[in-house]
């Protein structure tokens, strides 16, 4: 899955909840379908609430992976 396309970034790094995920869905309200976008999301409820409001939304999670700082969540806009 290296090999994804991201058409779009945020970084939601220090945004509190629950901005981050009105700040998420504004920017894939933005997007076209199939688009792909990677958050960038802070340890704890952020990545937590995120993930699954977009995928109550009905996105698809392409990939959540830990770095060293954050969390990178990507997205794929159904």
């Amino acid at each position: 899955m290296s090999d994804i396309k991201i058409d779009q970034y945020l970084d939601l790094q220090g945004v509190p909840c629950p901005l981050n995920f009105v700040k998420t869905k504004l920017k894939l309200e933005t997007m076209d379908a199939g688009g792909v976008l990677e958050i960038l999301l802070d340890d704890g409820e952020p990545i937590t609430n995120v993930t699954a409001s977009v995928k109550e939304e009905g996105h698809q999670i392409l990939k959540v992976e830990k770095t060293n700082t954050h969390w990178k969540l990507i997205v794929k806009k159904v």
